[in-house]
């Protein structure tokens, strides 16, 4: 199961949504096991109960529940076959059918492949029919032999399809699970709830009892019995009955004492209000820290801190804990934000644009709950149509891109992501690092994902409009309908400079128009009806245009001239509309007062550009649905992933960094690329032999620990025709660089071709990031790059060349012959691979790559390599 390396501690979301906290045994388990193993042994376990945690060169892995051991599993590998290791469960019967096993056995898969291990054996008791179950529903493939009294089961732990799918799965429904607890509780308590107005914890409630939440309510206060007709009680472990939710709404310091109470009430889900926390600094951040375990070794969830709460508008619920002065409409639309003071914003221009919400998270600090376990949550919900997320940061963008991937084929995903600027880009010691700025990376994670990123909040609810009220546009071929010839012209600009077409509409079209409109009427398209169109003109002529095969989509202009009405127009568009389903359309109606309620469901905007900034997010999401899901990458043939993984860790063992010129041509040679012929030597005399066995012209470069860029310090000489040549560049090199150089390649000339660049850089937050560029010492100048995250599959290689304003280079330009394209996708999808060989590395570019008309040839190359160790921390996955 390929993966980058494990982090040996976290907490894994089960399938009733509560939590388990996985670590592997310390030396300190063993009384701890021990006692497990007769608690077992009471229960009927048939086993030794000190097998549940094998000696030797096993691997445990402890499952705890509410701080005390209730899970093992181990795996130990097999003397005689080191790729194998027999796997064992051991579980107490009160956790079975929560989805635990499946968990360990996920992470145990993952921590045994970091470590060279590729099949799992167990021996399955023919009775023991919950094991067998988990291991068959785990998507692995597996094989069985079965005897009188066990079945013998081998689970191969290569990364399927198959396995991926049922990963996800599981995750979807753990999330949704969990997150149900917050927006769809039964009970729910309020504590900091007041009898004075204006208090946080007032709001909170006095919202609940306006929106007429449907569970029961309790406030939580020290003295009051009841607050505003809620039933009020001392402390959370008073209140009646089970509790879901809770509210926390009271200072920092006492949340802590707070939560021991939900902990002791065996409460699911809290959401903390309160402030004060991660945001404040050092001291706010270790007091969050302190929060999250507790709540997590507790197997409750978290939404906060630092936030305004949740609202979900479903009538079975009518939940709105929130302290907004507003509540938004009901409807199709759900909203992530971790800005708690914009969630007050967001929530007033929604009512202000009456866009009707399902459902409301502000996540603040997301110290817990995130917007991945959101987006899980909303692809279930039927209420649901459109998602819209505010994101200032990623905790883990690598989930989020796989889990909106699979959501965004279902429902549309609309974001903003604040932070655009450089500002706080790291600094970069190769080109691909520099290539890849911080905001590219975000751009190229929305783009894999097929999230609509949009640059303003305006935008995000224009996009939001179009899509929970009109279809997903099929193409970007767009009429413009108008009354007016300049607004109509306007649109057109604003169609062409993002992307749309604004086609010829078809000779029946043509010839309908004409007979319905006057001479003067223009019937090409922008369609121009002129100021006398009436209201029946509109609905006609809006119904030709949606009839036309050629159109994909309209945008319906309206002026108000004095003989027609607004309100007319609007009630012919929606008949029209009515009558023509099925594609877009857009009212542009401009007015003082526009007509967004006279025209509803249809999205109306006052002016132009707008809506075909809107339209054409849209068209761009409709392109994304078409295209076919991305493949597994399938590692590249012609390669060597021993002789690469061998050359990595030769690297690692004398410290990392840098790779030294032999091993970056071995590496090469381990992707099975071909790269230009190349000596290392290391005197005058050295370099003439090689040059001489090499053929002329050569290269000759300088090579030292601190030479990377040679060509920045002038560390090249190109096309040296004979010995004398390279004798005199080798003197020029030595005096120069006396203090960088302690030796030099020969390398034989390639000749012809494109310079390309292909590389990958490993950044903190994305993990690796592969790019594409025009190439050369100009690379970072031109600034033509195309940059993916890892993985990337065929269909993403061919569209980061074709992305590229240079890919008019490969494909001949002014007479050049066009170049071996393929190759060059090759070349990347081969670096995909390393990259999957190797997470060490750190970062690599070959710069040139040049591509030729028949391959390609890696001519500079440039590897960082250094260890990789879990991350610090714990983090949390689904199952």
């Amino acid at each position: 199961m390929p993966s980058r390396l494990s982090a040996l501690e976290t907490d894994v979301v089960l399938r009733d949504g509560a939590t388990l906290h996985l670590r592997p045994a310390r030396e300190t388990d063993r009384a701890a096991l021990d006692t497990l193993g007769r608690r077992l042994a009471a229960e009927g376990w048939p086993d030794d109960p000190s097998a549940i945690a094998p000696a030797g060169p096993a691997f445990v892995l402890i499952g705890e529940s509410g701080g005390a051991i209730g899970a093992v599993a181990s795996y130990t590998p097999t003397a005689a076959a080191p790729d194998r290791a027999a796997v064992a469960f051991a579980m107490e019967k009160a956790l079975e059918g929560r989805g635990i096993g499946t968990a360990m056995l996920e992470m145990l898969a993952r921590i045994a492949w970091d470590r060279g291990i590729r099949t799992f054996d167990a021996d399955v008791r023919r009775d023991d029919t919950a094991l067998m179950r988990m291991f068959v529903g785990s998507g692995f493939e597996i094989e069985q032999r079965t005897d009188a009294a066990t079945c013998h089961v081998t689970l191969s732990l290569e990364h399927t399809q198959g396995y991926a799918d049922r990963a996800a799965e599981r995750s979807e429904a753990a999330a949704t699970a969990s997150v149900k607890a917050f927006l769809e509780p039964r009970s729910v308590a309020v504590v900091g709830a007041s009898p004075t107005r204006g208090k946080i914890g007032a709001e909170v409630l006095q919202n609940l009892l306006a929106d007429g939440y449907t569970g029961r309510l309790f406030a939580v206060h020290p003295s009051a019995r009841e607050i505003g007709g809620v039933p009020a009680v001392p402390r959370v472990t008073d209140v009646p009955g089970d509790l879901d939710l809770v509210v926390i709404a009271v200072p920092a310091r006492h949340v802590l004492a707070v939560v021991e109470d939900c902990i002791a009430k065996r409460v699911k889900a809290l959401l903390v209000i309160t402030a004060g926390f991660g945001e404040t600094g050092p001291a706010g951040r270790a007091l969050e820290a302190d929060l999250v375990t507790r709540i997590r070794r507790a197997g409750m969830r978290m939404v906060g801190p630092n936030c305004m709460g949740l609202i979900n508008t479903d009538p079975a619920v009518r939940l709105n804990a929130t302290f907004a002065p507003v509540s938004p409409p009901a409807g199709g639309v759900a909203m992530s934000t971790q800005s708690g003071a914009l969630g007050l914003a967001i929530l007033d221009y929604a009512r202000e644009l009456n866009i009707g919400l399902s459902t409301f998270v502000s996540i603040g600090n997301k110290a817990d709950v995130s917007t991945n376990d959101l987006l899980q949550y909303w692809a279930q919900d039927a209420r649901t149509t459109v998602i819209l997320i505010y994101v200032e940061s990623f905790g883990n963008p690598r989930k989020f891109s796989q889990i909106a991937r699979r959501v965004a084929r279902r429902k549309p995903i609309v974001a903003v992501k604040a932070g655009r600027s450089a500002s706080g880009a790291r600094a970069a010691t190769s080109h691909t690092g520099a290539l890849a700025a911080r905001d590219d990376i975000v751009d190229a994670l929305f783009r894999q994902a097929g999230v609509i990123r949009t640059d303003t909040l305006e935008e995000l609810f224009d996009v939001a409009m179009v899509l929970a009220q009109q279809p997903v546009p099929r193409g970007r071929r767009v009429a413009v309908l108008t009354n007016a010839g300049g607004p109509g012209i306007l649109a057109a600009d604003a169609c062409e400079g993002l992307g749309l077409m604004l086609p010829a509409l078809g000779d029946a079209s043509v010839a309908a128009l004409r007979a319905l409109l006057p001479a003067e009427a223009s019937v090409a398209n922008p369609i121009d009806m002129i100021a006398s169109a009436t209201a029946a003109q509109y609905e006609q002529a809006l119904g030709t245009v949606l009839r036309d095969e050629r159109v994909d989509s309209v945008l319906v202009i309206f002026i108000p001239p004095l003989v027609t009405k607004t309100e007319d127009v609007a009630k012919a568009v929606q008949r029209a509309v009515a009558a023509h389903p099925g594609k877009p359309v857009l009212g542009i109606f401009m007015s003082a007062r526009g007509a967004g309620s006279l025209i509803a469901p249809i999205p109306c905007f006052r002016f132009p550009e707008s809506a075909v900034a809107a339209l054409a997010r849209a068209a761009a999401y409709g392109e994304w649905l078409a295209t076919p899901e991305p493949e597994a990458p399938a590692p590249a043939s012609g390669g060597d992933r021993n002789a690469a993984r061998a050359i990595v860790q030769q690297a690692l063992e004398r410290g990392g960094g840098w790779l030294r010129p032999a091993e970056t041509a071995a590496l090469i040679a381990a992707m099975g690329l071909p790269a230009a012929e190349s000596e290392v030597v290391s005197t005058e005399d050295e370099a003439v032999r090689a040059a001489d066995r090499l053929g002329y012209p050569v290269v000759l470069k300088a090579i030292g620990p601190r030479l990377v860029h040679k060509t920045d310090v002038g560390g090249v000489a190109l096309g040296l025709e004979d010995a004398p040549a390279v004798q005199a560049a080798w003197r020029d090199l030595s005096t120069r660089l006396s203090d960088l150089m302690s030796g030099a390649l020969v390398q034989a000339m390639v000749s012809g071709g494109v310079e390309m660049l292909v590389g990958v850089v490993e950044d903190a937050t994305f993990g690796p990031v592969i790019a594409c560029a025009t190439g050369g010492t100009q690379a970072e100048l031109l600034a033509d790059s195309q940059i993916r995250l890892h993985p990337v599959d065929a269909r993403e290689a061919a569209g980061m060349i074709d992305g590229l304003r240079g890919a008019a280079l490969l494909r001949g330009f002014r007479g050049a012959p066009a170049v071996d394209e393929a190759a060059l996708q090759d070349a990347l999808l081969r670096l995909s691979t390393l990259v999957d060989w190797c997470p060490e590395i750190q970062e690599f570019e070959i710069n040139p790559l040049i591509v030729l008309t028949r391959g390609v040839r890696a001519v500079d190359v440039r590897v960082r390599v250094e260890r990789v160790g879990p991350p610090a921390g714990t983090r949390r996955v689904r199952y």
